[in-house]
């Protein structure tokens, strides 16, 4: 377990995140990635996320605390990022893309922190703003996203080896597809929900009749 979180491993993050194009290259082509940082930085992304909604100031958040299940968001941020990274292997490699399922799961794992720390640093500066102020959080905020989907534009381009064209192509389709995996998923719950229920109405009948 050690060697996924080795010194190196995050150092080679800090250099990504100041060079993506060269980052994400040599992520893919000399294993200088780890699909482990990658899953806890989603973690801490879904962490900032709730505390964002939590503690960021009235001033710029008008969502009731009681209505935030940090636990909830966590496993919603972890199931969304599985299904982002399932949906673009299956049709990258239909689009003869290179990487492999754990380097697009790097890819964006890796973006989420920008995301996270201008989460992190919004709801600082959200606690010291007045009504008139708030342009200064949402600018922090969309700097942050802006970053980080620009680095998972660049991650998923290189580890595929795509053009830009192709790369915005791809991600256009792997919304599709997640959306059509997504309602399958959907449809086969409903379809084990009716076959249990169907089941216990037999097993409640077999009850009552004994």
């Amino acid at each position: 377990m050690g060697k996924y979180f080795s010194k190196g491993k995050w150092q080679y993050l800090r250099y990504t995140l100041t060079h993506p194009m060269d980052g994400y290259y040599w992520i893919r082509h000399q294993e200088l990635g780890s699909v482990p940082v990658a899953i806890l930085l989603v973690v801490v992304f879904a962490f900032c996320f709730s505390s964002n909604r939590l503690l960021a100031s009235f001033v710029v958040n008008d969502i009731d605390p009681r209505s935030v299940d940090s636990l909830y968001e966590l496993i919603g941020i972890l199931a969304a990022y599985l299904l982002l990274c399932v949906s673009n292997w299956s049709v990258t490699c239909l689009m003869d893309g290179e990487g492999r399922l754990k380097d697009i799961a790097i890819a964006i794992g890796y973006a989420t922190v920008p995301i996270s720390l201008s989460l992190v640093l919004g709801t600082v500066v959200s606690q010291f703003i007045a009504a008139d102020e708030e342009a200064l959080y949402f600018m922090i905020l969309a700097v942050g996203i802006a970053y980080g989907v620009l680095m998972m534009l660049i991650g998923i381009m290189q580890v595929h080896n795509y053009t830009l064209g192709k790369t915005l192509i791809t991600l256009f389709i792997t919304l599709v597809a997640l959306l059509i995996i997504l309602f399958l998923l959907l449809l086969l719950g409903n379809l084990l929900g009716m076959v249990y229920n169907f089941f216990h109405s037999i097993y409640t009948e077999l009850i009552f009749r004994v």
